[in-house]
């Protein structure tokens, strides 16, 4: 059976920036929809880094990442949301006066307007080119309960924000930690990267993961650098190399992508009438992916798709205080 619901608004994506602009639509008197593949609230940062500390979000100087999360489900409550969780939005139609999204499960959303902040397909990690066999056996792509490494021997793979972090975050906890990467450079933030280099994490760049050996579990890994090849006594492997959401969808509906991510204008418009998106997903001319820009974006997008849907409200939203 068919299941069909009617919003104002439906928002593809259940992370930070889909969660603001839920609470923003509906501060804006807009009735929303909520789509996402995964089956929980919080996108990648409940399923893989609730325990991350996060430093750049405009009022905490320091906030646990599930804490953050818990904060905008309640402040997206306000906006009495539906959530279609474990849907994965597949379809789009266009009408003259909206949209209709058709999930995976057959559910159909007809609203006014869509708006797009991640939450396509369920994200698959890069896979660790050496050592595939020994996942669940020593070898991980995440690390969601940093305690589970505790006085243990972890080795890192990987250059960006997520090897770092997750690098200054077991630091304390395990036996030993050491980083490869196979650049000198790292992606991740200038800050967090001179922590790293000034911890006990042992850095090995540029150096390669080449073979994975033991036998229940990893026991010991071999990593090539400038030097030769080095033998690693280890107990974990985090491969953190980065995830991969499923996008064949926007390519079916034939909205304009740049490098698996949505070209939006200055309104947080797509090329399709009345799809807009938000957040990370997104992409355009200085373009900064920082959870604090999406929630920005996130508030512009749905001030712009406001007259669209309800042609009653002025864009222009006020301030808050002015409708407490």
């Amino acid at each position: 059976m068919t299941t069909e619901f009617t919003a104002d608004l439906v928002i593809v994506g259940a992370g930070p920036a889909g969660l603001y602009a839920t609470y923003y639509a509906g501060f804006r008197g807009l009735s929303v929809v909520v789509v996402d593949a995964l089956d929980q609230v919080g996108g990648q940062m409940s399923v893989l880094y609730p325990e991350k500390p996060v430093f750049d979000v405009a009022g905490f100087p320091r906030v646990r990442a599930q804490d953050l999360v818990d904060s905008l489900i309640e402040q997206a409550a306000l906006a009495e949301p539906t959530y279609l969780l474990g849907h994965d939005a597949v379809g789009l139609e266009q009408l003259p006066d909206g949209i209709v999204v058709t999930t995976d499960r057959g559910t159909r959303v007809r609203a006014g307007a869509l708006l797009i902040t991640g939450g396509m397909g369920r994200f698959t990690p890069r896979p660790l080119p050496a050592g595939g066999d020994f996942v669940g056996r020593g070898l991980r792509y995440a690390v969601p309960k940093p305690a589970e490494l505790a006085g243990k021997d972890v080795l890192i793979v990987g250059g960006g924000d997520s090897a770092v972090d997750w690098a200054l975050c077991l630091e304390p906890l395990a036996a030993s930690v050491t980083v490869v990467h196979r650049r000198d450079a790292f992606r991740a933030h200038e800050r967090s990267v001179s922590e790293l280099r000034s911890s006990s994490v042992r850095v090995l760049t540029p150096h390669e993961v080449l073979a994975v050996r033991g036998g229940g579990r990893v026991e010991e890994v071999d990593v090539a650098g400038p030097d030769g090849v080095e033998t690693l006594r280890v107990d974990e492997i985090v491969a953190a190399l980065g995830f991969k959401a499923d996008l064949a969808a926007l390519t079916s509906w034939g909205i304009g992508l740049s490098k698996r991510h949505i070209a939006v204008d200055r309104s947080m418009r797509t090329t399709l009438p009345r799809v807009f998106a938000a957040g990370d997903i997104t992409d355009f001319e200085g373009k900064v992916r920082l959870i604090s820009v999406g929630f920005g974006e996130a508030a512009l997008a749905v001030n712009n798709l406001v007259p669209l849907v309800r042609p009653d409200l002025p864009m222009v939203p006020g301030h808050s205080s002015d409708a407490a």
